[in-house]
């Protein structure tokens, strides 16, 4: 059964994001160290750029660190910064080979030099790709980033630059680090579990969830179209009733 032809093409997400969960389990799985899951979840963040090209998806971000993360065994999190860069560095001739437009959100200044270097060498390298636009979340929380924007626009008002009559949904939105980059309409989680880790809370306001159980190195194109399928089998009403779509 060819799931991707079952997709109605006029009815896809312009934007899906992607909670990437269970790469530590499934290496344990194969009684592995947890760096060896994140490693065989490359070709799962490959398998899923295809898919959403091959359907049309115009923006999908993908949850690669989060600002809690640092948490982690230290042994891990430096295995993880040094994968980000080899990957970052060994990824930035297919992205252009594919038209593909890199960008991140997160406090990247956080990450160690050698990280930030990569990748902002990579969003250059692909800045002027016109295809699907790849955004990777790196030392990023939700919290961490509308406290930041909160912190703008109160600087704003005390400075006489903005009233306070002026704040508005759209106006916050538009201080957040996605502000060019239109709200997902799909979120999805893989691994099981049910929660978004502080993950797009802004902005996933409206998101239709997808939740797997397939862990995130098992992840695959098929995969990314169950859960558009999934998607399209919803009506989204936002707030509204039936009768008035």
């Amino acid at each position: 059964m060819n799931l991707q032809n079952q997709i109605d093409l006029t009815n896809v997400p312009q934007h899906i994001a992607i909670i990437m969960d269970g790469n530590g389990r499934w290496a344990k799985k194969q009684g592995q160290e947890r760096l060896y899951g994140h490693s065989f979840g490359v070709d799962s963040v490959r398998a899923a750029l295809t898919a959403c090209k091959n359907i049309g998806v115009k923006y999908t971000t993908m949850y690669a660190f989060s600002t809690e993360n640092w948490s982690r065994p230290q042994d891990e999190v430096e295995g993880l910064m040094n994968l980000l860069v080899y990957t970052i560095a060994n990824e930035v001739n297919e992205l252009n080979a594919q038209n593909v437009k890199l960008l991140s959100i997160g406090n990247t200044i956080g990450l160690p030099e050698d990280c930030q270097n990569e990748l902002y060498n990579a969003i250059e390298s692909t800045k002027n790709n016109t295809g699907i636009h790849l955004v990777i979340a790196l030392n990023y929380s939700s919290r961490w980033e509308i406290t930041e924007a909160v912190k703008e626009l109160a600087e704003q008002v005390k400075n006489g630059s903005l009233n306070l009559s002026d704040l508005t949904p759209e106006l916050i939105s538009q201080t957040l680090s996605t502000r060019n980059i239109p709200d997902p309409e799909l979120l999805i989680r893989t691994s099981g579990e049910h929660r978004l880790s502080n993950f797009l809370l802004w902005q996933a306001a409206y998101s239709e969830f997808h939740f797997t159980s397939v862990l995130w190195p098992d992840f695959r194109e098929d995969d990314l179209y169950k859960a558009v399928l999934d998607y399209q089998s919803r009506e989204r009403r936002f707030g509204m009733v039936s009768e008035q779509l």
